[in-house]
């Protein structure tokens, strides 16, 4: 990994509560979708490396994209009341990339993808990758939340499932009784018999799960009694979101 100092560009509220952040690119600066990288804050802290300071962020940015975006609850936290306070053109640090929650290369064989909340982002950007370049991999979202509010870059991956015919997106809300929004979707958890529906037809797909570990835990449980082998399962679990 290397370290770059960048500058903050842009912000931009994705749901309730969640905030996404954009930095400068910098040269020479490359990764896979679904990779991650360290963001460390300026500031006073006696440790650069401590949570008050550095936190590791999936890049929600496709490749061919001119910035780096990162997407976080806004949660109370030192480092989350430092970052949503910063101003742009603030310079910062970031440390990267790392992480293998990539897509595997056979695009012959279907890629599954199961998030919870915020979990999504490492998704975005694979999913604006393969609309980009037009890949030819048949590609399924599962999408959990309590409420349409709560749902980053839901309106964007609606549209993605427009342009990109490879592309088919299953999304669930799980608290609709505290919801103002509409929703016309699926309610409820997903679980075993629900999953198993949902992937008929795929071809020997992979399956990709992030979240909360709760959620990551509860998810691989229903792919197990979905009678997939925990071979083609990858996860990654999001603490501190």
């Amino acid at each position: 990994m290397s370290e770059y100092s960048v500058r903050l560009t842009a912000r931009q509220a994705v749901a309730e509560g969640t905030m996404a952040f954009s930095f400068e690119k910098p040269a020479g600066f490359a990764y896979k979708p679904g990779q991650a990288m360290d963001l460390i804050l300026p500031g006073p802290h006696a440790d650069p490396n401590s949570s008050d300071a550095r936190h590791a962020f999936s890049i929600v940015s496709a490749p061919h994209q001119g910035e780096l975006t990162v997407a976080t609850r806004m949660r109370d936290s030192i480092f989350k009341r430092t970052l949503g306070k910063l101003a742009n053109g603030t310079t910062v640090t970031i440390d990267g990339p790392f992480g293998s929650l990539t897509l595997h290369k056979n695009t012959a064989r279907a890629a599954v993808l199961i998030a919870g909340g915020i979990g999504v982002t490492p998704f975005m950007s694979m999913l604006r990758h393969a609309a980009r370049q037009q890949l030819q991999q048949d590609l399924l979202l599962l999408y959990s939340n309590r409420r349409p509010e709560d749902a980053a870059f839901l309106g964007e991956l609606q549209q993605l499932e427009k342009e990109n015919p490879r592309f088919r997106l299953l999304a669930t809300m799980t608290d609709m009784a505290h919801s103002t929004q509409a929703w016309g979707g699926a309610s409820g958890k997903f679980d075993g018999a629900w999953i198993k529906q949902a992937i008929a037809g795929l071809a020997e797909p992979v399956f990709y799960v992030s979240g909360p570990p709760a959620l990551v835990a509860a998810m691989c449980q229903a792919l197990t009694d979905a009678g997939v082998d925990e071979d083609e399962v990858r996860s990654e679990e999001f603490h501190g979101y």
